[in-house]
């Protein structure tokens, strides 16, 4: 892999633990700023839609630009949000800048997936997918638990600077590794890659992704009060617990990458059979604290796998959309990153206890087989033949064509 994708991969880093670090903060926040903590929790809230509306909406303005000079745009905009934030006595103030930091880390999310794509063989997409995706990961191991740290001994803000800091060596190593390039004026106008878009292979791939990552969210939001209250271990293992569900993602990103170019049909099937089956054995023994510390490495690895895969499949089905692509990735996932919680939340509501939200997640997989055994057909299409079918929908002659009507 390309040494410019992993600094890709940091950048992904810091932004992964700003979108997640805010579950650690939000009572400090709401003391500090004189807020409530439901009203603090819009924060998150802010965030997710800034992130869903920003995805396709920045990819399509990112058009004009190179990609380097899309990602520095976007990546110093959110490293300057952060210090802001950072700064900030208003609560308002704080709360416009989760909204803006959300949409330059969509935009960034967007323009970094289609750029590490192309920085790879075309046939390596799943590993140039999971090199980049494991900054995410690496965010729920280590980043998320040290903004937590940074916040009980020096205040929330601390944090915020640490992820501006963070932000900072990412900014000056794309500008000097990512190739400069320049707009690609020869390629699909935005109507054409928007046409090339509605195909049903594509638009299955991005709803079996938001099901899986709604999925993994819908647990990961409540794993705290289900492992104090379910499992029954004290507080104090709620860090390591996150830290293990982080672990576990870290291991089945890197090893999807193995798998999701050369056999991606199989992994999807058997990795979602595997998933669902996983969430009802969870759901089954979450008070049993072995198993519980199992299934939660186990689950980790699985639902960071199989979504890392269907991201990769994503973008292969949609070949003929090259800037819009990873912004409609972006924005299926965090459809479900939205999704999960507020269903997870609905039924702990309903006096389901915290046991519900795997119930819930076990649920969510098992639609996404269903949907995903009816559309089989599609889904075992080549990403040749895919793409040709999505260049003939975008009005694009294909290369033989092309070539033919040069020659005569």
């Amino acid at each position: 892999m390309p040494f410019a994708l992993y600094l890709l991969g940091l950048a992904v880093f810091a932004q992964g633990t700003s979108e997640f670090m805010l579950s650690g903060l939000i009572p400090a926040i709401a003391r500090d700023l004189s807020v409530t903590v439901p009203a603090a929790g819009h924060l998150t809230s802010a965030f997710a839609v800034g992130m869903i509306v920003g995805a396709p909406l920045m990819a399509v303005l990112s058009r004009r630009f190179s990609r380097r000079s899309a990602l520095l745009a976007f990546l110093v905009t959110f490293l300057l949000v952060h210090v802001v934030g950072a700064l900030t006595t208003s609560f308002t103030v704080l709360l416009v800048t989760r909204v803006v930091g959300a949409l330059a880390n969509a935009g960034f999310l967007a323009v970094a997936l289609v750029t590490a794509t192309a920085m790879v063989e075309p046939g390596a997409k799943g590993r140039a997918t999971s090199a980049l995706l494991g900054g995410v990961t690496v965010a729920c191991v280590a980043g998320v638990p040290a903004g937590a740290l940074l916040g009980e001994a020096w205040g929330w803000r601390s944090a915020f600077w640490a992820v501006a800091l963070l932000s900072l060596p990412a900014v000056l190593a794309i500008a000097r590794a990512v190739p400069p390039g320049a707009p690609d004026a020869g390629g699909p106008s935005a109507l054409g890659e928007l046409r090339a878009l509605r195909g049903p292979r594509l638009l299955v791939t991005l709803l079996l992704g938001a099901l899986v990552n709604g999925a993994t969210f819908c647990t990961f939001t409540y794993l705290a009060p289900l492992v104090t209250h379910v499992t029954g271990l004290g507080s104090a293992w709620v860090p390591g617990m996150l830290a293990l569900f982080g672990i576990g993602s870290f291991i089945g990103v890197g090893a999807a990458g193995r798998f999701a170019d050369a056999r991606p049909v199989p992994l999807l099937v058997f990795g979602s059979l595997a998933l669902f089956t996983g969430w009802v054995l969870f759901a089954a023994t979450a008070a049993h604290p072995v198993a519980a510390v199992v299934l939660v490495l186990v689950q980790g690895a699985l639902s960071f796998g199989v979504g890392s895969t269907l991201i990769a499949r994503a973008l292969y089905a949609a070949a003929e959309a090259p800037h819009l692509a990873g912004g409609f990735a972006t924005a299926a996932f965090n459809v479900g990153g939205a999704l999960g919680p507020w269903l997870g939340g609905l039924a702990i509501s309903a006096g389901l206890g915290y046991r519900s939200p795997l119930w819930v997640s076990a649920a969510l997989v098992a639609t996404a087989l269903l949907i995903g055994g009816a559309a089989l057909g599609l889904g075992g299409r080549s990403p040749e033949s895919e793409r040709a079918r999505a260049r003939a929908r975008a009005g694009v002659p294909s290369p033989d064509t092309a070539r033919s009507r040069a020659d005569s």
